[in-house]
């Protein structure tokens, strides 16, 4: 059993470089988008059914990066140990009292916006994975720090990544997993995100 962290929100909101923080702070994994590779190779000039090719490659990665952090970790001393016991990493013998974790940058819900954004529909299978797929915490990134060139992205003005926040911010009010607002500069992102994660591992 692990911990599933998504980190989410439009683009050039630190979502990556968020993601590669939090598992340098917790000493794990995270799984990058598979989407960027993809469009590395093929291009831009995507059409829908690229898309449902992206969320299963995505559902794949993220199965290969879940076995990466699962695999190693095993709970010990359950009876004896009052606190219930701890988890303990047979390659690196690091222990620690919560279950491994893993941070995701990107999920099915971004698979959905995408879809919809662009062509107005959305693939049946991905659809099917947000109902099915389970996770424990959400980080939803605002898009208040400044934008970053990237040839990969799409939306550079204000209007669009601000509609795209609040389709982002609906489907977190309208879904049952916790979820944290993610905002400031990228030092409060962070703190904000550890508090977050904090919670989540303390509580269980």
């Amino acid at each position: 059993m692990i911990h599933k962290i998504v980190i989410l929100g439009p683009e050039s909101t630190g979502k990556s470089s968020l993601c590669e923080l939090l598992a340098q702070h917790y000493h794990t994994q995270w799984c990058p988008e598979f989407a960027r590779e993809y469009l590395m190779t093929n291009g831009m000039d995507y059409t829908y059914d690229d898309l449902l090719t992206i969320a299963k490659g995505q559902m794949a990665l993220e199965a290969e990066y879940e076995s990466m952090v699962d695999g190693p970790w095993s709970m010990v001393d359950v009876q004896r140990t009052p606190s219930g016991g701890r988890w303990v990493n047979t390659k690196t013998l690091r222990s620690q009292k919560h279950a491994p974790l893993l941070f995701i940058d990107t999920d099915m819900y971004v698979m959905k916006v995408w879809c919809e954004y662009v062509f107005q529909k959305c693939h049946h299978f991905i659809l099917d994975e947000i109902v099915h797929r389970k996770y424990d915490l959400y980080l939803l990134c605002k898009p208040a720090l400044p934008w970053t060139d990237d040839v990969l992205r799409e939306y550079p003005d204000e209007k669009p990544r601000q509609e795209l926040y609040q389709i982002y911010r609906d489907i977190m009010i309208n879904q049952q997993i916790p979820w944290v607002e993610i905002s400031g500069d990228y030092e409060e992102r962070l703190q904000q995100a550890i508090t977050a994660v904090d919670k989540l591992i303390t509580s269980v």
